[in-house]
Parts: structure tokens; C-alpha cells; sequence
């Protein structure tokens, strides 16, 4: 039993219990006189390439062996033997279905799961040879034409759109045998790696949610409402949608199912990008702040008191950036809240000024404004760059002030103001070679669309910018 140990070490996730649980097994097979007449496997589930993993093997001693090489370490592919792989997914027993072995000769499979701690955690395959002429006879396409008469007959769909569905139908009698499908099931079991014509197989053979016909019957019987069963469920790395429908008059069972694989891998391939990028917005965020940390140590060594003054203002230019970041690592969604951004941009301005000024800042904006990211960057840069402008200007080294944001909405303008209870300066007399007032006005007109108005007199200073919601969806449209 090294070999299976070894093995399931190498290409499983089998626990050291599980593996001794299969030994058990093996060594029950070895000494049972059973299944002389067939050769057992064990084969467990191989989570390095998703196919089943022969770890077992024990010849029968009444005939000889349906193998000439040791196949013990090999996989057993599902598109040769699918009822390995579905007695390991659905943990139901698979009996009777032809198969293909890893040397090519058809086979017929029995398959019965090996449980441990509720789970299952591989199975025995019992195998008996079938002639070529059998396998290939079973192999005969099946004719639909009178699919769409019984399903017509049954109440289901029209008759003529039957094989244009997108949907497997599978039809059953009261006994668990299939009578009929549409061209849709057949290639989808096909894909699964059925090698048998459908019709004619149990119920039990080719359920794909983990059920049995008996409890299938037994979930109709005792259903106040007879309506039809709907589930979704996995096998494999399948995604399927199923409905079944009791018909009680022609006792008969309805099975449709949809294939919905595509549609959850796209979901899951959204989600992993979206993932993606928010680790992209944590790591620009800390590279940010790196940078932020190597210009404070900057600031801290250079005597220039204008120097230091230049350097605070990048500082604070660079965490505005930072602070989106942080963000926008925080939620998958492309729209964020205007007054999480704002109040993103003030915590900055609080950690970098506390202890230097004595000017309060409050906010007032409404939080069901909602904006893209890409207009969040440019509204974080512009309103620090306004805010900064307040605590550089608009008060005398030891007065007091206080500067307020807003934000409100109206037929979808945006308009945001930063106004200060400062001295007031003459709009006329500004330079327009200065820094901020480069960014504010080409931010503003430029990325939002926007417009921006400066009023200023003694009592204060109010700067108010306006823009359209989603300008920058608008403009790339």
C-alpha cells in the first residue's frame, strides 16, 4: 500500500485519515473473494489535474486481467470513463455504464463511493469486458423525432422548437428508465464522457445533482403544491441549473436542464479582476505613501523655509492621490460616495495641520451623491488644492478660522464649494502662474467638464465648482 500513499501524498488533498480509510479498503479487497471474476481499482480524485487517479489496482483470479500494463498511477480521463468522476462528485453509486479503459477497451463499470468523516473520498470500480459490436451498437445516434411529439404530449413545449432549445430535456418513466432527450442532452452527457446512447439508462446513472430517482418520487409525493422541483447545483466544473416536473397523468418525469458554466465562469473571472484591482489601488496607495514618507524626511533637512512649504504641499498632493487609492481598494464598485471622498481628503488635511493652525474644518455634503472613480481623483486633487490655499492664506499666522465644504445635487449638476470666514483677497490680483490655481482651473474645465467661480470680500473667501453626474462616462461614450 506504499504506492497508494505515495501517491495520494503527490496529487491529493486526501488527509493522512482519508489515506489509511483507502487502505482499509484495499486491504478488505484483497483478502474478499467477491469479485474474482472482475478487476477492482480504487481511484481517488487527482487535484493536480482534476481527473480521477488510479491508486488500486487488484486483477481478477477467475479470468484473466482486462489490462496487460500496470495502469496504478494513471488517470482514468473523464472522457472515457465519466462514472468515475460522477460517483466521485455526486457520492451516488454508478452502475452498468460503458466505458473506455486508459488501453483503449470498451468496459463496463460498476462504481461504489469509499466514505470517510461524511465525505467522498475515492471509490471501487468493479470492471467487466463488453464485446467492440455491443459497445459501438449502444453508441448509435439517437433519433428525436419522436421527441418532440411526447413532450408536446406532455404538456411541455411546443413540438417544433424542441431541439432549438438551449436546454437538456431527459423524459423518464415511472420506473427511473430514460424514454427520450433532445439533441442538447446528448451533447452535453457526451461532453461529460458518457459513451452509452442514453436512452435506455437509469435515472441513477445520469443524474447530475446528487439525488436518486426513489427520492426524487419521494420529494414529488410529498409536496403540497405540485409544482416543479428547480435547484442549482455544481458537478464538476460544471454550473447547472435544473427543473424537474412530475406528470402525474402520464407518469412520466420531465428533466431540463440548463448549462449555466459559462455564465458563473464569467461571474467568477469579474470578481477576480475586480479583486485584482483593488489590490492594484492598495498597492499604488502604499507606493504613494512611501513616496510621501522619503519628501517629509526631505522636508525635515532642508533649512529653506520655502522649501518646506513646497514639500508639505506635495506631501499633501500626493496623499489626495493616496486617499482614493485607499478607497477605492475597499469596493469593487466603479461609483463611490462624494462625501467618503471629501472626508478622505480632510482626514489628510487634519494629520498634516492639527498642531500648526487653529482653523476648523466641517462638511456638509450629501451623502447620496455618488460619483466614478476617475472624477473622484480629480475632486480629491482640486478641493486640496482649495483647502490647502485656505490654511496657506486666508488667515493671519495666529487666527482662528474655519473653513466649510459642501456638496449638493440638482438635475444632475454637482456643485461643490470650500468656503472660509478668512480675510478675503482681491480675485482680480491673483497670478495665474500659481501652482494650485493651474490644477484647480484646467481640473475643473478639463477632466469635469466643468465650470469654477471665485467670490472673495473681507468676511471670506468661497470657491464653488460645478459639473455634470458621470460627466466622464458621458465623454467616453
Amino acid at each position: 500500500m506504499l504506492a497508494m500513499a505515495e501517491l495520494c501524498q503527490e496529487f491529493t488533498n486526501l488527509t493522512s485519515g482519508d489515506v489509511e480509510e483507502l487502505a482499509r479498503t484495499a486491504n478488505y479487497l484483497e483478502g474478499s473473494r467477491l469479485y474474482n471474476g472482475s478487476d477492482v481499482f480504487i481511484d481517488v480524485f487527482n487535484d493536480m489535474t482534476r481527473e480521477a487517479l488510479v491508486v488500486y489496482h487488484k486483477p481478477p483470479k477467475d479470468s484473466p486481467s482486462l489490462y496487460q500494463e500496470n495502469v496504478v498511477g494513471q488517470d482514468a480521463l473523464l472522457k472515457n470513463e465519466p462514472g468515475v468522476m460522477r460517483t466521485l462528485q455526486t457520492s451516488l453509486n454508478t452502475v452498468g455504464l460503458q466505458a473506455l479503459s486508459q488501453e483503449g477497451r470498451p468496459i463496463r463499470q460498476d462504481i461504489y463511493p469509499i466514505r470517510n468523516e461524511q465525505r467522498t473520498i475515492g471509490v471501487i470500480i468493479l470492471e467487466t469486458a463488453i464485446s467492440p459490436a455491443e459497445f459501438k451498437a449502444q453508441q448509435r445516434p439517437t433519433s428525436y423525432t419522436g421527441v418532440a411529439n411526447v413532450l408536446e404530449t406532455l404538456h411541455s413545449v411546443d413540438g417544433s422548437v424542441v431541439d432549438q432549445l438551449p436546454e437538456a430535456i431527459l423524459v423518464y418513466d415511472e420506473a427511473g428508465k430514460l424514454l427520450l432527450t433532445n439533441q442538447v442532452a446528448a451533447r452535453l452527457y457526451k461532453k461529460l464522457g458518457y459513451q452509452d446512447q442514453l436512452v435506455g439508462m437509469s435515472y441513477d446513472n445520469l443524474s447530475l445533482d446528487y439525488t436518486t430517482f426513489e427520492y426524487t418520487l419521494y420529494q414529488f409525493a410529498h409536496r403540497q403544491e405540485k409544482r416543479p422541483l428547480a435547484l442549482e447545483t455544481t458537478y464538476l466544473d460544471y454550473y447547472f441549473f435544473i427543473k424537474k416536473i412530475w406528470i402525474e397523468e402520464e407518469r412520466k418525469l420531465v428533466v431540463i436542464i440548463q448549462d449555466n458554466t459559462n455564465v458563473k465562469t464569467k461571474e467568477a473571472e469579474i470578481i477576480s479582476k475586480s479583486v485584482a484591482i483593488q489590490e492594484i489601488h492598495h498597492r499604488v496607495k502604499n507606493n504613494l505613501q512611501s513616496v510621501v514618507s522619503l519628501l517629509r524626511i526631505q522636508e525635515r533637512r532642508t533649512e529653506s523655509a520655502e522649501a518646506k512649504k513646497v514639500l508639505r504641499e506635495s506631501v499633501a498632493r500626493i496623499m489626495a492621490i493616496a486617499a482614493t487609492h485607499e478607497l477605492l481598494s475597499k469596493q469593487v464598485e466603479d461609483q463611490v460616495s462624494l462625501s467618503q471622498t471629501l472626508e478622505m481628503v480632510l482626514g489628510n488635511f487634519r494629520s498634516i495641520f492639527q498642531n500648526s493652525r487653529e482653523i476648523e474644518v466641517v462638511m456638509e455634503v450629501d451623502p447620496a451623491i455618488i460619483i466614478t472613480s476617475e472624477q473622484m481623483v480629480t475632486i480629491s486633487l482640486i478641493v486640496n488644492e482649495l483647502v490647502q490655499n485656505v490654511f496657506d492664506h486666508a488667515f493671519s499666522p495666529q487666527q482662528m478660522g474655519m473653513v466649510k465644504i459642501s456638496g449638493k445635487m440638482k438635475n444632475d449638476i454637482i456643485t461643490v464649494s470650500v468656503q472660509d470666514d478668512g480675510n478675503g483677497f482681491d480675485v482680480k490680483k491673483v497670478p495665474g502662474t500659481s501652482l494650485g490655481l493651474m490644477i484647480v482651473t484646467s481640473y475643473v474645465k478639463d477632466k469635469l467638464k466643468g465650470k469654477i467661480k471665485t467670490e472673495s470680500n473681507k468676511q471670506g473667501t468661497t470657491t464653488c465648482f460645478c459639473f455634470e453626474k458621470n460627466t466622464s462616462d458621458a465623454v467616453r461614450r
